[in-house]
This record gives structure tokens, sequence and C-alpha cells, in this order.
């Protein structure tokens, strides 16, 4: 059974520790349930894949109309989030973690959350959004923004 886990540093954000099934055939993952999270009344209506190159780093950005749930599904990377809600009881606060690889973790990212991530291997990412894209919702912090509370853990400059 698959175990969510809040991520203290930040409200809202889940990480879900998914289960992994191995036999001599391969692996199976079941990486998202809309039960998972009923605490949002949640229609899945697009799901994405961006495959990066290693240190490439994208983001971050943040929605107000759009949730995400990301799934590392080959490789690793580097997740940056930034609590950008006013109203938020973790509002400016700051979170970096890994994925992928060996460990297979889904994370929820709620409307209001800034979201990068650094690929420490080429990387694939899959990733189910509860909107269409819409560009008028696409709202960037720049990757070398001087707040350090914008920071995704990186120490040297990575290709965009």
């Amino acid at each position: 059974m698959t175990t969510l886990i809040d991520l203290d540093k930040i409200a809202d954000v889940k990480l879900a520790q998914l289960r992994v099934f191995s036999d001599e055939r391969g692996r199976f993952t079941e990486f998202f349930r809309k039960e998972w999270f009923p605490q949002r009344s949640w229609d899945r209506v697009q799901t994405n894949r961006s495959d990066s190159y290693a240190s490439v780093l994208r983001g971050l950005h943040f929605h107000h109309h759009q949730v995400d749930y990301w799934c590392a599904v080959a490789g690793r990377l580097r997740v940056g989030l930034a609590d950008l809600r006013p109203d938020s009881p973790t509002f400016g606060a700051v979170a970096a973690f890994e994925i992928g690889g060996d460990s297979q973790t889904g994370v929820f990212i709620p409307t209001g959350v800034a979201h990068g991530f650094l690929a420490l291997t080429d990387a694939t990412l899959c990733y189910v959004v509860d909107n269409y894209y819409d560009g008028e919702d696409e709202w960037g912090i720049a990757w070398n923004d001087p707040d350090p509370g914008h920071s995704v853990g990186c120490e040297r400059t990575y290709p965009l």
C-alpha cells in the first residue's frame, strides 16, 4: 500500500511513498490514485512527460489554478519548492529533496507553491495536472533570483 507523508516544511505538499512490485519480468508501480488526495476535488485532465539530460535545471514556476503531481519514472531529480501563498502557515518556506532512483516517490504540489528540479542524472518526469495547459497561468522565478528563499540547492550554474 502507498504511504502518504506530509512535507513538514510546506503545508499541503504530500509525498507518496509508492509501492513497487518486482519480479523476474521487471517492475510495476501504481504512481497516481485520485483517492490518495481526498482533500482535493481532483479532476485529472492532462498527463505530461518531461525528459531532461543530467545537470538540466527546470523551474522555478508556479500556478494559481493548477495542482501538479510529479513522479520521476527514470533517473534522479533534486526537487525544489517554495511556498508563495501569503495565507499559508508556511509562507516563505522552502524545501529541497530527491526523488527517483531506487526510491519511488510521488509529490503533490498545490497551487501557489513554486516548483522546479535539477536533473541529477538523465531523467524522465511524468506528471498529472488538474487543468489543461494555460500559458496565462504559468508564473516563473528566475533560476538565479538573488532571494535565497528561491534556491533549489544548486551550487553552480547549470544549463537551462
